[in-house]
Order: C-alpha cells, then structure tokens, then sequence
C-alpha cells in the first residue's frame, strides 16, 4: 500500500504468516508452454481478470520467435496463478499487445545481438475471474532501489534480490549479490517488488549472460572481467505509458476508494493538522502499528493524500489517528470524526478498542453472554434492522455503523449506538465485569469528544432498565410473617408480591393459627398467586420470623387437601426461604454492608463456616475480612449454630445456608446444596427437600436458607397496626 503496506498474515497485535494472500509472491504467475507445460516466464497478476507480462515471454510460450511483432490473436495461453491454497491453472488470451521494438525508434524487430529494447509488453485476460487480492501499488523505479523477483514458478526459495544501479526511466540495470538465487530464465515478465516502498516499480525482461565458447555454446570459464549478476528491468513509469498509449490505462487506475467522497477532504484536514512531515510520519507509524501495517523505516512520511487514502480503506484506521490524536489536538479530533461521517468505511472503534471489547465480551459467563442481544434490543429498540437472535460479537459490526441514538443536547456530539448498547450489557454483569465495560465505554467516549453527562444519562437509562427487568424477571413471592404464641399456635398474615410490591391478602388476625392451619391458609393463597404467575413459574415463600424462631420447620408443616388425595407440604412444594428483618434493623452500621454483599452475590466465592470449635468472634472477623461475601454456609455444633447465624444475618450476609437436623458438624444437605449458583439456592433447597419425602435415608438433612433481598420491599410487620410499605 506504498507507505503503508500490508504485513503479510498481520493483523494488530499478531505475527506474520507466511501464506498471506497479500504476500507479493502471490502476485507471481506462471506462462505455461503450450507445448510441454512448463514455465515459459512470470507474469503480474493486475486484476481479477487481468496479467501483466513481457511480449516475449507469450511469443515464447506459443513457440514462436522471442521477438515476433505479429499480434497473437486467437491464441490461448495456460497461466498458473499462486495463493495460500495452492495453484491453480487458468486460460487467458491476449487484449493488449505491445511487441519488442528498437530503442532508437527504426523500423523492425530488435536482433538477437542486441542488448535492450522497448515495448515487449503484453496484457492477458482470464476467461475466468480470479479470487485475487487487492491491486498493487505501483511506484516509478528510482536508481537504488532493492528489489525482488521471483522466478515463474513462485517457488518460496527462487527469490532474487538485486539492487537498481542505473535507471533512466526506459531500462533499469540491476545487479546482484554473489549469494542467493540470480535472475535468469523464466524469471523475465514477472514483478519487481520494492519492499521500502510496499509497492511493484517494474518488470524484469532480460540478463546478461557470461560469454559463450562460439563453437560448443557452453559458458567459457570464469574470468573476472566478466559481467557477473546483471539483469535488467522495465521501469515502471515506462510501462505505465506504454499501457496507456494502447487504451490499457484504465487497468493502471487507482481502486474506487480515491474516489470515496470524504478522502479530498481528509486530504485537507491532514495538510493542516499535521504539515510538516516530521509529525506526519510519527503520527503515520503509530497509525501503521495499531493497524498492523509495515511502513518504512527511512524517517519518510506519507503524503496528506496518501494517509488519507489509508483513512478511507483501512476501516479502523481513522479510530487509530484519533486515538494517537487526542491528547495533543482534541479539536482536530472532533474535525476527523465529522469528515469521515461523508465515507461508509471508518468505524467507530480503534483496533485496540475493539480487540479489548471482544475480549471482555469473551470473559463473561455463558448465562450472561446469552442475555447480550435482549439488551441490545431494549438500548435500541428502534433499530428494527437488528437479529433477534445473534450473539453480541455479531451484532458488533451493525452497532459500529449507527451515527448515534439521537438524544443529545444542543452543539453536542450524538452518543454512538454501540456505547448505549454496551452500557446496558453492562449492567447484566457482575459488579467486576460491570465495572470493566464501563472504564471501556468511559475511554471510547472520552476519544471521541462526548461529554461524561451524556454517558452517565444512557448509564442511568440502563439501571432503570435492569430494575423494571428484575423486577418483571423475579418469580411473584408470598411474604408470611408468623409470630409464635404457643406451642403450636401462631399469629398470622399474608402478603401476595406479584412484582409490583407486597399486596396484603385476606387473614384474620384477630385469631390463632395452628401449624396445619397456617399451612392450609398458606396454600389457599398460593393456588390463587399461581393461576397468575407466569407459566413454568411457581412462587417463593418468604416466611418472616423474629431471631428466636429461625429453625421453625415451616418447610415441613402439611395440608391435606378435602378428599385427602395429594399431601401439601410447603417446603417441598414451592421454594420456601426464611427472613429475619428484625436482625437487619438491629444493627443498621451494617445496612450498607447488605446492600454491598447483595451487589457481589454472583460474583463473590462462598465463605464456609465450619469447626466444632467455631465461636461468634471468629465468624465477626471473617466477616469484616470479607466485605463482599454474600453467601455463607454454616457447619457448626448445634451449640454454637443459631448464635452464628444471627451473626451473620445481623451482619448483613443477605443468604446463610444451614442444618436445622441432628447436633453435628457435617450436613449432607449443606454439602449437596451450597455448590449451586447464588440464585439458584431456593430451587435446590427445594428439591432436596422433595428427595426426603421419597428418598429418606439418602437425604438426611433439614436444610434452612436464609434469603434477604434488599432489591424487594417489605410490608410493615406489626399485626395490630393496619399495613404500610416501609
């Protein structure tokens, strides 16, 4: 790509691979003998459809005179063209045809004696399009200059490597080193490759051979007056006019993208923001190195005109230059961005933007990864356009082109689509991976010039998102506050929570409750909530109980139906949890620390609590050490057990699993339970529960859970007083 060029298998950040389509060699074709099929010399590959070669080269592989002026009409020549997959053989035929002539401009072929000559350019075309790689840059061949060819073959090892000693503009005389491959036969038609410039600068067409023996024909012996390693070339502004003088030029023509209508004025952007060449090719380099590009190292810059053709071409190019911009010229910055809204090819994102957000997108949990498109959808819900059902990684590439979600004040800069989307996948995650795409969101939108408010206003639109999602997502629950007068005697009342907040439901409060009773009572309203629970959901029990009846075994209390068919047990039914709001406000220092565990309960490892000589003060400094723990499960001696787990909940642990059974240190409910994701926990509770109706002495356990969240609200818990949300 002149300055800038292609490293062949590089992309930001990776190494080479030497089986890039955009290896030169891969530019190398084969002419074929039409006779024995073997290779008659090289050609350039110009254009899917079009080759470059010498005349000579195709008179040879028709078998005629080097040198024949007759234009070869009709004919059909046999081309293998090279790639990473292999070779292929194609037909091409002759379309433009410029045979050897004198230099000196006489009539007449030149003869075998004579050393250069002009013309000797053929254009092929293939019957059959090529899958070829992007048209090469072509640059004038300069005295200096190191080139490469290669033989016809293409064959990796038949590399040549000369250096242009003399040029002047009509041959270029090259000589090599005494190492390596020469250039010899066959190699004639085939590109001269200049690595400075990324860029081919002519064709070869002949060598000097050393001297032959006039009677045997075979190569005198070494003398060291002879010329050794010369070849020479056709200069590249030589062939360029000659291809335009037959009506060929069209083939030499930049790529459509000169013509993209934001390059011109890039063009000028560049011209002012960076006029001297010193900070141009500072500025040229670092864009090359994001991109995974090679440039020169000779302390050369790229024209404006240039650099902005690499701005218009290479899609992440311009994201780049304003990436290395923006600490030094913000204005100029803004003015980059707006030119390049007038092409269809930058992005919105840098090279290292982009691999840095696919790379936190490839971090996050699978459940979550799954939820990524629901959020893209509900951060733009007017881009009608957008899969219902493809992954976040390809959406990316359609969020990258929407210009913004049209809110914005007055002289601000639109906030792009994929920030709004990206904040709203944020706060599907975890409170680490949450933070890390906002610090991504946060350097992207600084980039590009947006105020911080704008970004905080889609932040806040993406909270109020979630809560509305959990709160339509969360299963309804039924709150009962059970307050014990008796043996088996309780005062009683119920709230349905269909997610819209706690709704009292109809008890009489004036009376007691037995255990049967309130179960009863419990699962009248329960078949009521359940007829209007989304389907496949079943409710939560969530009983309210003071600190001294935390072990109550409500899970276990039954109600037979009328005609005693189905037994109703509570806890192996539904998903039933205890809550002890009476320890949360007990200590309200520790109210903050609710909220925070709660924020860490998907993310926070569970914290064991075990020993039989466990006491209330180790657990008081293993809870202060964890800040973020938000789960615990307690293995303790029935000693010490219910003291702890007071602890914990007054400490604000908003989710405590424990063992109500027999005295011991070990509970096989807690150990087949506690593995479970945190939101999982109710429905695994629940299920081993159901296993110790049918499987008894494989279940053991009585298993308690403790569910406190700070996201739902609670009902006013004094029975004598009418209701009030707190």
């Amino acid at each position: 790509m002149g300055w800038f060029r292609a490293i062949p298998g590089a992309t930001p950040g990776t190494g080479s691979d030497a089986t890039d389509p955009a290896d030169p060699r891969f530019r190398v074709a084969s002419v074929l003998d039409t006779r024995d099929g073997k290779t008659a010399g090289a050609g350039l590959v110009l254009a899917p459809h079009h080759l470059l070669t010498c005349a000579h080269v195709v008179n040879d592989a028709l078998g005629k005179e080097l040198f024949d002026g007759s234009r070869p009409d009709g004919a059909t020549l046999r081309v293998q063209v090279h790639g990473p997959a292999g070779a292929q053989v194609h037909e091409a035929r002759p379309v433009h045809w410029i045979p050897p002539r004198r230099l000196d401009g006489s009539d007449g072929a030149p003869g075998r004696g004579e050393l250069e000559w002009a013309g000797d350019l053929a254009v092929l075309r293939f019957i059959t399009e090529l899958s070829a790689p992007a048209p090469p840059e072509f640059r004038p061949m300069r005295m200096g200059h190191s080139v490469r060819a290669w033989h016809g073959s293409a064959l990796t090892g038949s590399y040549a490597d000369v250096r242009v000693k003399s040029c002047d503009g009509r041959i270029g005389y090259m000589d090599g080193t005494l190492s390596g491959m020469a250039i010899g036969p066959a190699y004639s038609g085939g590109p001269l490759w200049s690595d400075a410039d990324g860029a081919v600068v002519g064709l070869v067409a002949a060598c000097v051979l050393p001297p032959v023996d006039p009677a045997s024909g075979c190569a005198l012996p070494y003398d060291s007056r002879h010329i050794t390693r010369r070849s020479w070339g056709i200069p590249w502004q030589r062939v360029e006019e000659e291809l335009r003088a037959v009506g060929a030029g069209a083939l030499l023509d930049p790529p459509a993208a000169d013509h993209d209508p934001a390059q011109a004025v890039l063009a000028d952007l560049m011209a002012n923001i960076l006029p001297a060449p010193m900070f141009r090719a500072d500025y040229a380099r670092a864009v090359a190195e994001r991109c995974g590009l090679g440039h020169p190292t000779d302390g050369s810059a790229p024209s404006p005109e240039e650099f902005a053709r690499l701005l218009v071409t290479e899609e992440r190019a311009l994201a780049a230059l304003t990436e290395a911009l923006r600490s030094r010229d913000p204005g100029a910055v803004s003015a980059l961005i707006a030119a390049a809204k007038l092409s269809a090819v930058p992005r919105l994102l840098s090279p290292r933007e982009h691999d840095r957000l696919l790379a936190l997108l490839a971090d996050l949990p699978g459940d979550i990864a799954d939820q990524l498109p629901e959020a893209v959808r509900a951060a733009l819900p007017l881009v009608a356009e957008l899969p219902y059902d493809a992954p976040f990684t390809e959406l990316l590439d359609r969020l990258e082109q929407l210009s913004g979600d049209s809110r914005s004040g007055p002289g601000e800069l639109r906030v792009p689509g994929l920030l709004r989307a990206v904040e709203y996948a944020a706060v599907l995650c975890p409170a680490p991976e949450r933070a890390r795409l906002r610090l991504w969101a946060d350097g992207v939108a600084a980039r590009l010039g947006i105020p911080a408010s704008s970004l905080r206003e889609r932040r806040a639109d993406a909270d109020e998102w979630m809560l509305g999602r959990r709160r339509r997502t969360r299963p309804p629950r039924l709150l009962v506050h059970l307050v014990k007068t008796g043996a088996d005697a309780f005062r009683l009342r119920i709230w349905s929570d269909d997610g819209t907040g706690p709704h009292r439901a109809p008890t009489e409060t004036d009376r007691q409750y037995t255990a049967a009773e309130t179960a009863e009572a419990v699962l009248r309203v329960l078949e009521r909530l359940c007829r209007s629970a989304p389907e496949g959901t079943r409710p939560v029990v969530e009983v309210l109980l003071d600190r001294d009846s935390l072990e109550l075994p409500v899970d276990e209390w039954e109600f037979a139906d009328q005609d005693g068919l189905i037994p109703g047990v509570l806890g192996a039914e539904y998903a039933l949890v205890v809550h002890c709001p009476e320890l949360l406000r007990r200590n309200e220092r520790f109210l903050s620390d609710w909220r925070h565990r709660w924020e860490h309960l998907e993310s926070s490892c569970p914290l064991h609590i075990t020993g039989s000589s466990t006491g209330v003060r180790e657990v008081y400094g293993k809870l202060l050490d964890r800040r973020d723990a938000a789960r615990v499960s307690v293995e303790v001696s029935a000693r010490v057990r219910v003291e702890i787990i007071q602890v914990c909940l007054a400490m604000g642990v908003p989710v405590v699993l424990w063992d109500r059974g027999p005295a011991h240190d070990a509970s096989h409910a807690v150990r087949q339970v506690s593995g479970a994701p945190a939101r999982a926990l109710p429905e695994q509770v629940r299920s081993y529960r159901a296993k110790t109706l049918h499987q008894p002495a494989a279940h053991p356990g009585r298993p308690v859970l403790a569910w406190a969240d700070p996201d739902r609200t609670l009902p006013e818990l004094q029975l004598s007083e009418p209701t009030e949300l707190l």
